[in-house]
């Protein structure tokens, strides 16, 4: 037996050990990037994928976040509430399609990055925005709410990164959930409103600075 085949077959028990290991440690960090209950990307897998989908000049930015969230749980239980946010999230993934992504950023709150091929974004996200408004089929009695969205166009904005994006399409979908329209896009002037948008209102922190635009 030569020297070489000597030195391979006895390592080769602790590279097969190593290779087992590699293997668990990415399967860890592919774990630690999903959401256990909707499946979904977590925050930081969400913005790995997104901060590359924004190199397209298609890219839209889209916040979402269920209205009276609460309130469901409070009614109908916790198990209700579970089931609302897998509904409205496999609805985000299936209409944001297979070249998109979608995470969930906490709580109630969904954000995704899709790309607009035919320049229809506007009529995607107001069906997108009937559906997710759905009864959830399965649940009795029928579980349902609206779902406030906010979105940008990446392009209008190309200085900005992906956290400004998110910014503007946050203030987007505060002027949404306020106005009760269901669903608002980020516009290229400027409007007095609050300074870190929906968060800063729930607190009652205001500012005189203008931040964005939202037009319908």
């Amino acid at each position: 037996m030569s020297t070489l085949t000597t030195v391979l077959l006895s390592t080769a028990p602790s590279l097969a050990g190593w290779g087992v290991h590699v293997w668990w440690l990415r399967a860890r960090l592919h774990t630690a990037r999903r959401d256990p209950l909707t499946g979904l990307r977590t925050r930081d897998g969400f913005t790995r994928s997104a901060t590359v989908l924004l190199k397209d000049p298609r890219a839209v930015v889209v916040l979402a976040d269920v209205d009276k969230f609460k309130q469901v749980n409070d009614r109908f239980g916790h198990a209700a509430g579970d089931t609302l946010l897998k509904a409205t999230a496999d609805r985000l993934t299936h209409h944001v399609g297979r070249f998109g992504v979608v995470g969930r950023l906490g709580g109630d709150e969904f954000g995704a990055v899709l790309l607009d091929d035919h320049g229809t974004v506007a009529d995607l996200l107001a069906v997108l925005h009937g559906v997710l408004a759905r009864p959830v089929e399965g649940e009795d009695p029928a579980v349902h709410t609206t779902v406030s969205l906010g979105w940008v166009r990446a392009a209008d904005f190309p200085t900005d990164d992906l956290s400004g994006l998110m910014r503007r399409a946050d203030e987007a979908m505060y002027a949404a959930k306020q106005g009760r329209t269901g669903m608002r896009r980020a516009g290229l002037g400027r409007l007095f409103t609050t300074l870190a948008g929906r968060r800063s209102g729930r607190h009652g922190a205001r500012t005189t600075a203008p931040v964005v635009e939202v037009a319908a």
